[in-house]
């Protein structure tokens, strides 16, 4: 992805997209942004701060965040990491009533095609927020 175009991102709230994290390094491009494409169907967009209510809550569903993968270069996510998740599997954890906070900031405003801006804005955290 060019620069220019990661430039323009903007995110849920109409500013310019904030870095999610960094470490551990997110995004499906890998440069710390909740951006996606085409290549991307899962559309990671939203930049959440697990915990390990939702981690469980992602295991029971398929989705192992937690158990490191070193054939991918994946560490593994532990509560407090910030990661930028499938704004599909964030909504299923909301209205499973185990959404993690989200970084509004640092959340792609894509992400508002398939989750309202009030479901995001109900788990908020400070984007000031250690990454």
């Amino acid at each position: 992805m060019s620069e220019s175009v990661m430039s323009e991102s903007l995110n849920v709230l109409g500013g310019p997209l904030l870095a999610c994290s960094y470490s551990p390094l997110t995004g499906f491009f890998r440069t710390g942004c909740c951006e996606s494409s085409p290549d991307d169907p899962a559309r990671h967009l939203v930049c959440a701060k697990m915990t390990a209510e939702f981690l469980a809550f992602s295991k029971s569903r398929g989705n192992d965040l937690s158990t490191p993968r070193p054939e991918y270069r994946f560490a593994g996510l532990k509560p407090g990491d910030r990661w930028c998740l499938c704004a599909a599997r964030w909504l299923e954890a909301y209205e499973g009533g185990a959404a993690p906070q989200v970084v509004l900031a640092a959340t792609h405003r894509d992400a508002l095609q398939i989750v309202t801006l009030d479901a995001l804005r109900r788990h908020a955290v400070d984007q000031l927020d250690e990454r």
